[in-house]
């Protein structure tokens, strides 16, 4: 079975640290460009980064550039994001995905992990 399993998230003060994990099951994550997307509360899910699967390229969106990086550990099959410097504006679920190619949007993607919280505390 292909699956997204999310660990990390939680309560992180102003300024704090975090680091999300996506782990892939039934699939090998090198093979697939893996994006990191954010849900705000009433907002629609935008993509905040992605490494490709082809030749590892990362990508950020302006908004978390300089504090959040995105790495992928093949031997663990797993992709993280590490998020630094974090506001109270990143409260959101935080999802990873899989599709073939790195995209600027949540559509036509059918691979998803379940969502992990991240509050920022004020």
């Amino acid at each position: 079975q292909v699956q997204l399993v999310q660990s990390g998230g939680g309560l992180v003060q102003p300024g704090g640290s975090l680091r999300l994990s996506c782990a892939g099951s039934g699939f090998s994550l090198r093979h697939y460009a893996i994006g990191w997307f954010r849900q705000a509360p009433g907002k629609e899910r935008v993509v905040i980064s992605c490494i490709s699967g082809s030749d590892g390229r990362r990508s950020y969106d302006d908004s978390v550039k300089g504090r959040f990086t995105i790495s992928r550990d093949d031997a663990k099959n797993k992709v993280y994001l590490q998020m630094t410097s974090l506001k109270s504006e990143y409260t959101a679920v935080y999802y990873c995905a899989a599709h073939s190619e790195c995209r600027a949007n949540a559509v036509g993607i059918g691979t998803w992990g379940q969502g992990t919280q991240v509050t920022g505390s004020t």
